[in-house]
């Protein structure tokens, strides 16, 4: 098992694997429970999704190529392991794809007055789904204290090599900002 870094590069071996997201978070002073939401963005050569149905989220599961599928959304990030999770098949991916942004952000953060400074623990881990086994995890330590969304990590494709990236930047506008981004 692989510890990354920011900024750190991995090769991906594995055509089938599992991307899980996890996190804590401290109790909210408007006294609102946090729902922090995973989200994938398959993007082509511009670094443009394709359509709205290659943005996998909990209220589209299943991108149409079929290669990403979120398990579901947990509304209260409660308890340890992964919170939310992608199943990947690049076996699947369509042709054209050449990135997918692994996305967190927190929903309704500005009525509920909450950012990802109130949220700790946070990680983005591959395993492989048959066995289970780890194959890498990167913990953003990093004190966002007014970002609402942060992007996790992204795959690339790079001289036709999947490889992962640990991201960890988050933006101040939430989810939007990177609607905005990637249409």
């Amino acid at each position: 098992m692989i510890n990354l870094e920011k900024g750190q590069r991995v090769n991906i071996e594995l055509q089938r694997f599992t991307i899980g997201l996890g996190w804590d978070t401290n109790e909210s002073s408007s006294g609102d429970g946090f729902d922090l939401d995973a989200s994938a963005f398959i993007l082509g050569e511009n670094r443009k999704i394709f359509a709205d149905e290659y943005f996998v989220f909990y209220n589209n599961l299943k991108s149409p190529d079929g290669a990403v599928e979120h398990t579901g959304d947990n509304l209260t990030g409660e308890g340890d392991g992964d919170d939310e999770s992608l199943k990947v098949d690049l076996s699947k991916i369509n042709s054209q794809a050449t990135e997918i942004c692994f996305v967190v952000t927190i929903h309704a953060a500005v009525e509920r007055k909450q950012n990802f400074g109130q949220v700790h623990n946070s990680f983005i881990r591959i395993y492989n789904t048959d066995t289970n086994e780890e194959i890498l995890k990167y913990e953003l330590e990093e004190d966002f204290s007014v970002e609402t969304a942060v992007e996790f990590g992204r795959l690339y494709k790079k001289s036709g090599q999947w490889k992962f990236e640990a991201i960890g930047v988050g933006q101040k506008q939430g989810l939007q900002e990177y609607l905005n981004k990637y249409n």
